[in-house]
């Protein structure tokens, strides 16, 4: 199965801008995946302005991303900025080709660093979704630094764990050695997409990857504006599983 991952430069706070900038790089791909990974928060940037960039799931963000599911004929996973009530969450969602919502993971770990947690709610559950017989578990950016909620979607023998982030370049050898690890400890393929460019504060420089189950560095792509597509085995997983036996000793206290 091919995956894409979407590397780019958005514009802060500017939907319309970054919606334009995604059409511009897809109509140039003409190998898309079977799954295709957007950045974090995708069209905004890592923005605490939920009163004014929050969407409900009926929003334009969602039909934006809907329609490429589509058009492109690919799941589509995707960052959003949530508004479910009077909460806000930083949401991943992952379309299938029909366009229609598969799932729906919110980040569990705000960022409290940067005073995420003071503008978001964290979400409350681990969500694995399923593709053509391969499952997958959904992450955002800081969960990164948090194995436990991987050691879950290990239980649940997940062939793919997926982290869309907007991670900063003076902290991206952290980024680039935690989708290592986890890839490693849960033997399984990882995806990490990251941004690049600027926001308000910080400086991104990407680092898009994907690792494979022994922890082997698949593609990382630094700075690049650019869709990475590379092609990962489910059987794969089954046999480094199968060869190397250590999930079976996990135990989780």
């Amino acid at each position: 199965m091919k995956i894409s991952l979407l590397q780019y430069s958005p514009e802060w706070e500017n939907k319309n801008a970054n919606e334009k900038k995604i059409l511009h790089l897809l109509k140039k791909k003409s190998d898309l995946g079977e799954i295709l990974v957007f950045p974090e928060m995708t069209l905004t940037g890592f923005s605490m302005n939920t009163s004014v960039m929050a969407e409900n799931l009926k929003g334009d963000t969602i039909a934006f991303f809907s329609g490429l599911a589509k058009r492109f004929q690919t799941n589509v996973f995707a960052g959003v900025i949530e508004r479910d009530s009077k909460n806000y969450f930083n949401s991943l969602l992952h379309l299938n080709p029909n366009g229609k919502l598969k799932a729906k993971y919110r980040k569990i770990h705000p960022f409290s660093y940067s005073s995420e947690n003071k503008y978001y709610k964290g979400g409350e559950l681990p969500v694995v979704t399923t593709l053509s017989g391969l499952k997958i578990g959904l992450s955002i950016c800081y969960d990164l630094r948090f194995p436990e909620l991987y050691r879950l979607y290990a239980k649940k023998k997940v062939d793919l764990l997926i982290n869309i982030a907007n991670w900063p370049d003076t902290r991206v050898e952290h980024w680039r050695t935690l989708l290592r690890a986890r890839a490693i400890e849960n033997q399984c393929y990882v995806a990490g997409v990251n941004r690049i460019g600027d926001d308000q504060k910080l400086h991104y420089n990407g680092y898009s990857s994907i690792y494979d189950p022994m922890g082997k560095e698949i593609v990382s792509v630094k700075d690049k504006e650019l869709i990475i597509t590379v092609e990962i085995e489910k059987n794969y997983v089954d046999e480094v599983r199968r060869k190397l036996p250590f999930l079976n000793d996990m135990k989780l206290i």
